[in-house]
């Protein structure tokens, strides 16, 4: 399920942008640095009925050049057919059939995956009976809906989970063997990350299918360590991939997040840290996660004595609140530090699957409590009795109190901080609810 990713295609200005947040009621962006474009990437998580999945939105580009337009229409919508389970194609009720509609209509016949045609804007009777038109574009399921105001969208999002199965999750892949993510901006190192740990002894190490195209998973097992590596480093291979690049690394990066246990986000020392890695690393920690940072060619770097640590604190505010992380300054030209970081994110792998003792955990957390109490709350003091850990996949604790809906934000931060710094969760996202005594 959590692989399944659902891709909007169109021309613009058909309300793409309005459906992806309403359907994540939050919006997610990624700055490209790229320079001659200007864009917004939008992706996130979406829940439906108890069913997540991935969306992305392939909108947003500003040119001069009608032709130069519609042939980066044409990359996004591929590349959408190639990567997405679920291609959602949207027209405007309000303008009719455009060629570029029809140009796009087009290309989306030409794949086996589900395609939704979805008519926006059908917000009275008369756009209803105008709506009709587009079923001369051919495709059988069509759906007439507001962004705007949400009216048909549940029927959309009706189909489209009813694609989603539990098991879908590649079963070639061990599932006690750490898996580990590679993903970065291009140019970053990850190629030559890969290579520096298995080149030289191709013959222990296997190739495993991935549930991808261009996703390679790499088998290490050498000096007593065994784990998958997952590698998106294929996104350049195509040619004049300059300007829609930044949306192939994109849906590599979140496919590449989804099977992986843990990440390793490799960073350019002299660039820092991006808008897109930023937004990568948010969606990292909210599917659960373990994380480590990588700070690349860090040889290239001029130094002065306090050089890393200046960098690390300037990096862990960027990150904030999950700063806990742990952050590595590698050259993997020169071999520096890489097995550092490969122990590292095996370290962040077994917080990940760490269980606390309940006696244990009421024993530390009941006394942090006891030092720093819960604000009051109209008069009444907020009282926590008992903690646990939930039997979920990563960290996750509840707190049992008689007023659980009053508990804010600085004091789940205070809980959090307790937590990480009596018990090792480094560079894995914790999660905390509180729940009626």
């Amino acid at each position: 399920m959590a692989g399944f990713t659902v891709a909007i295609v169109g021309r613009p200005n058909v309300g793409k942008s309005t459906l992806f947040n309403r359907l994540l009621e939050q919006r997610r962006a990624i700055v490209d640095d790229q320079s001659g474009v200007t864009r917004d990437r939008q992706y996130g998580i979406a829940d439906w009925n108890g069913k997540s999945f991935n969306v992305i939105d392939t909108g947003g580009f500003v040119t001069n050049s009608d032709d130069v337009f519609e042939r980066e229409i044409r990359k996004q919508a591929k590349v959408a057919m190639d990567e997405a389970n679920v291609l959602i194609f949207m027209v405007d009720v309000s303008t009719g059939i455009t060629d570029l509609d029809t140009d796009v209509a087009n290309l989306l016949r030409r794949t086996s995956k589900p395609v939704y045609l979805v008519v926006n804007k059908v917000d009275n009777a008369q756009r209803q009976l105008e709506a009709n038109e587009f079923y001369s574009l051919g495709f059988e399921n069509t759906f007439f809906l507001s962004s705007m105001s949400g009216s048909g969208t549940g029927e959309l999002l009706d189909a489209v989970v009813s694609h989603i199965t539990d098991d879908m999750e590649d079963p070639s892949l061990e599932a006690d063997v750490p898996k580990i993510a590679i993903i970065g901006q291009p140019n970053v190192g990850k190629s030559s990350l890969l290579n520096a740990l298995v080149g030289a002894d191709r013959n222990i190490v296997s190739d495993i299918a991935g549930t991808t195209r261009d996703t390679i998973h790499t088998r290490y097992n050498m000096y007593q360590k065994d784990f998958i590596l997952i590698d998106t480093a294929g996104i350049r291979r195509k040619q004049k991939v300059n300007e829609d690049l930044e949306f192939y690394s994109v849906i590599r990066a979140i496919k590449a997040v989804d099977e992986a246990d843990v990440v390793m986000l490799l960073l350019d020392a002299e660039k820092g840290i991006t808008a897109q890695d930023l937004s990568i690393f948010s969606l990292a920690a909210r599917k659960g996660k373990g994380v480590v940072v990588l700070v690349n060619k860090w040889d290239l770097v001029e130094k002065s004595t306090n050089t890393a640590r200046d960098y690390e604190k300037e990096l862990k505010g960027r990150l904030a609140p999950f700063s806990d992380v742990p952050i590595i300054f590698t050259s993997v030209i020169e071999k520096q530090r890489i097995f550092k970081a490969i122990e590292a994110a095996l370290d962040v792998y077994e917080n990940r699957l760490r269980r606390v003792q309940t006696a244990r955990l009421n024993e530390v957390m009941l006394k942090a409590i006891e030092a720093y109490h819960p604000p009051v709350v109209r008069g009444v003091p907020i009282r926590i009795k008992y903690v646990t850990q939930l039997p979920t996949h990563t960290p996750a604790f509840a707190f049992f109190c008689n007023l659980p809906d009053d508990v804010k934000a600085p004091y789940r931060n205070y809980l959090e901080n307790q937590l990480r710094s009596n018990f090792n969760f480094s560079g894995v996202p914790v999660k905390i609810f509180f729940r009626k005594k």
